[in-house]
């Protein structure tokens, strides 16, 4: 794998993980809930999707080579992209009126 596809990987992966929460009404995609998810399950579910985002990153980033070392400016730039990501869905979830 390339390392452009490895970011155009991650990019991806990020929106997706970023909007999952929003669109779908399980939990975590997959594990049904007898109530309607609260926005601050949705926004641990985001932070789950962040850390698995990076976490691939990451491995992408040690198969190609060393890990370069981040400060606090990467992780508040790339959190700052992930909520900007998320705002489809947001959108879709909170903001679209939606027929019962």
């Amino acid at each position: 794998m390339t390392q452009t596809m490895s970011v155009w990987l991650v990019v991806l992966l990020a929106l997706l993980m970023a909007n999952l929460p929003f669109i779908s009404n399980r939990l975590f995609a997959v594990v049904s809930l007898k109530s309607p998810k609260i926005l601050a399950v949705r926004v641990a579910e985001m932070l789950l999707g962040y850390l698995l985002a990076g976490g691939v990153g990451l491995f992408l980033e040690q198969r190609t080579g060393q890990i370069a070392p981040q400060g606090w400016e990467f992780y508040a730039i790339t959190g700052a992209l992930f909520i900007t990501f998320a705002f489809p869905g947001f959108t879709y979830r909170y903001l679209f009126k939606h027929r019962s």
